[in-house]
């Protein structure tokens, strides 16, 4: 894309967020699971420790023994607690990305002042050394704002599955790899969302070309409460009439089949 002037040669590094996957809700709960140097994002906050909802602080220490944590805020003071105390605590780990104007982005997270959506997908208008950014979105709109207030911005050239729901491109390329995504990732809800994302266009590459359509026929699809209320009802209604025969026989004396 560079060679073709899409995107500019000049680089500039920034550095974003990228949220830790690899810790679950449970794992939050254990001062173990954090390294030095993670950055912790609060979205409730805490009266208690005078944290502020929205605001970042960075791993200092981790006791495992008596399970705390100890972050410095961005004030400069230190903070420690149990983790099991705290809700609404997200973990990233620093990470450098190299962008330049052209470049394809995407938003990690979403911000209520920006009126960005999580996941959604800009293009890099303007970029300098000190991390200043200008954005213009598919629908026309532009903002602009430094990294270090909204850190959470990674390419936006490939996304998952889940990820790209509600997006739209003219051709799409979909990763499928049957080996190391079992069911639950491989079925008919990832074929019918991968390929709907594609306007003019989508190619599926794949490991398993001839296991791959038995893959993603397979139908995780859960029942909607309406259509398992209409499988029950004929069930219900045979009870009853089972029930109101069982209850004539006991009056009358008579033998019913039902």
């Amino acid at each position: 894309m560079q060679a073709r002037g899409q995107v500019d040669h000049r680089e500039y590094s920034v550095k974003t967020l990228v949220a830790r996957q690899e810790i679950t809700g449970a794992d939050r709960r254990w001062a173990g699971q954090s390294e030095v140097g993670d950055v912790v994002g609060y979205t409730r906050g805490s009266n208690v420790h005078g944290i502020e909802a929205g605001e970042y602080a960075r791993v200092e220490r981790a006791n495992e023994k008596d399970n705390r944590v100890t972050l410095k805020r961005g004030n400069g003071q230190q903070v420690s607690y149990d983790p099991r105390r705290l809700h609404g605590v997200t973990v990233y780990r620093e990470a450098e990305r190299a962008f330049s104007k052209g470049d394809r982005v995407q938003f990690t997270l979403p911000n209520r002042e920006q009126r960005v959506a999580n996941r959604e997908l800009a293009t890099i208008e303007k970029i300098d050394e000190g991390g200043n950014l200008r954005l213009r979105f598919d629908s026309g709109r532009a903002i602009a704002f430094n990294i270090k207030e909204n850190p959470h911005l990674d390419y936006g050239y490939a996304m998952t599955s889940h990820s790209s729901q509600g997006q739209t491109a003219d051709r799409v390329l979909i990763h499928v790899d049957s080996e190391q995504a079992g069911e639950k990732l491989v079925n008919r809800r990832l074929a019918y969302v991968a390929v709907s994302r594609g306007r003019y266009d989508a190619l599926i590459y794949t490991n398993d070309k001839a296991h791959l359509t038995e893959q993603l026929s397979r139908d995780v699809f859960h029942q909607s409460a309406l259509e398992l209320s209409r499988e029950l009802r004929p069930r219900e209604n045979h009870l009853q009439h089972s029930s109101a025969q069982s209850q004539a026989h006991q009056h009358t004396g008579k033998q019913v089949t039902a």
